[in-house]
């Protein structure tokens, strides 16, 4: 009779595991519907060289 046993914890294990994923999932897309909220400031793309005050132009990746 232990098979039968081990086989039920094993069977809710997994329902349980399963509850859970269908849980974050849902988490993820109620999140994403809602969009960023003030507390998240927009990120803003760094595109071209990064510049200096001073007039310099530092090169991001420098070559060797």
């Amino acid at each position: 009779m232990a098979t039968s046993k081990s086989t039920f914890q094993k069977r809710q294990k997994e329902m349980k595991r399963q509850e859970k994923q269908r849980a974050k999932a849902e988490r993820r897309a109620q999140k994403k519907l809602a969009g960023p909220s003030e507390a998240e400031p927009l990120m803003e793309p760094l595109t071209g060289p990064l510049y200096d005050p001073q007039g310099n132009f530092s090169d991001p990746d420098p070559e060797s």
